[in-house]
């Protein structure tokens, strides 16, 4: 079982090039955007510290955080981080970025259901992305070259323990379509939509969208595949 398998392409392939477009789509959405000044001349800094006051958010920060898009909001903190190339730019992309993660910042204060949950299962899918994998390369490794039926359970253990990463994969895209979602209705409210830079704040955060959906097909997909080379492993042990 641990052998070069074309079917791993035929379930897992196609969102593999999804997750490669999507990638590429972000990179090119906001390398153009970040060329082009947005409206209001807000910082990403201030854009946040605007969105999050116009809603009453006055006790969250607004942080820098090193990197680049490394932008996110932290509900344990009550912290907006913004990255090197976010937090002093007043470009389109910019504006979008922030605008995004004060979103989070709305959904954390209005108790977005689906936020909640995501934060409540973060830590655990964590810890599950990592056993995982270790639980199924092992179980695998044991039923292959052990014949032993013990690497059936083991295998079985780690595609359960990845189902919880996969259910985090699939809460984040709803929990980041409604972030994005806000964001665009809030700017609209401050002047950065006008002049043709809405569309660049769209496409900016359309083409990340992009990425949490091509990352949860290609976890469900991984899923999948697992779960059915374990049914043909346990139908062949039936028949001997």
């Amino acid at each position: 079982m641990l052998h070069f398998d074309w079917s791993y392409f035929i379930y897992v392939g196609p969102f593999m090039l999804l997750s490669l477009w999507a990638g590429w789509k972000v990179k090119s959405a906001f390398s153009k955007w970040d060329q082009v000044r947005n409206s209001s001349g807000y910082t990403g800094a201030d854009v946040a510290r605007k969105i999050l006051d116009s809603q009453g958010l006055y006790h969250v920060k607004v942080e820098r955080v090193p990197g680049e898009l490394t932008d996110h909001y932290d509900p344990g903190s009550k912290t907006l981080r913004l990255s090197d190339s976010t937090y002093d730019s007043s470009s389109v992309a910019a504006a979008g970025v922030a605008a995004h993660e004060a979103g989070h910042a709305i959904q954390d204060k209005v108790q977005y259901s689906m936020l909640t949950f995501r934060s409540t299962i973060v830590q655990m899918a964590g810890f599950s992305s990592n056993a995982s994998w270790i639980m199924i390369f092992a179980g695998f490794a044991m039923m292959t070259f052990l014949r032993s039926s013990l690497g059936y359970y083991i295998a079985v253990a780690g595609v359960a323990l990845f189902a919880i990463v996969v259910l985090f994969q699939l809460i984040t895209v709803p929990v980041e379509l409604d972030a994005s979602r806000r964001a665009k209705e809030v700017l609209q409210g401050m002047g950065i939509q006008q002049s043709g830079t809405g569309s660049g704040v769209a496409e900016v955060l359309n083409a990340a969208a992009w990425t949490y959906v091509a990352a949860a097909g290609t976890a469900l997909a991984t899923l999948l595949y697992y779960a059915l080379q374990l049914a043909g492993f346990n139908r062949g042990q039936d028949g001997e």
